[in-house]
């Protein structure tokens, strides 16, 4: 092999492996994209089942509060209906 012929070999070598490179470097940095935005979804998607959770968590509160006033109502005017409550009639 001449001189010439290794010489075009060599840069032939080289530049596969910086287009290699290149390529490489392009593949992480999309892999880091996406891992990027994948954990940005999640903490998205955690912060708005957390919401969803207090929501939730208060309307049932308000639900079960007023069941308990309109039991309590119940009773007043079962009570009431009997001569047993406050307001006798």
């Amino acid at each position: 092999m001449s001189n010439n012929q290794s010489f075009n070999a060599g840069q032939t070598h080289g530049g596969a492996q910086a287009s290699t490179e290149q390529f490489l470097d392009s593949a992480k940095e999309s892999a880091n994209k996406a891992h990027d935005k994948a954990h940005e979804a999640a903490g998205h998607s955690q912060g708005q089942a957390q919401q969803s959770k207090e929501e939730n968590a208060t309307f049932l509160q308000q639900t079960g509060e007023q069941v308990a006033n309109m039991a309590q109502g119940a009773i007043d005017g079962v009570k009431n209906t009997l001569g047993m409550g406050d307001q006798k009639k």
